[in-house]
């Protein structure tokens, strides 16, 4: 998947999650373990939040690893602590296909 490919899926991703009363914090956050592409805020939950698209449903998902979501889970560390805030957090998945998102919730190894 092309950058320009990714760009228009995480910009899609981020209106689907406003007009769901996120509020987004940060796109493209790094740290040498890797990139959460979308952090946003709902209520008192902190989201970090991975996107991928593809042709169909199933590539998409598939390429939601166990070692994917690892790198998720220590940038997300990073992120926090850089920040030093305590609150609460979760790992979350938007899968975009044919300009269609779905919104998995609290992704897990």
């Amino acid at each position: 998947m092309s950058r320009a490919v990714g760009d228009r899926a995480e910009t899609l991703t981020c209106k689907y999650l406003q007009e769901r009363s996120f509020e987004i914090i940060e796109r493209n956050f790094y740290s040498r373990f890797g990139e959460i592409d979308i952090i946003a805020k709902k209520g008192d939950t902190l989201h970090f939040i991975e996107v991928k698209s593809g042709l169909d449903y199933e590539r998409a998902v598939q390429n939601i690893t166990p070692k994917k979501i690892g790198r998720i889970l220590k940038t997300s560390e990073v992120y926090l602590k850089k920040h030093a805030l305590t609150c609460n957090y979760q790992i979350d998945a938007v899968i975009v296909v044919d300009g269609v998102c779905e919104y998995l919730e609290s992704i897990t190894l």
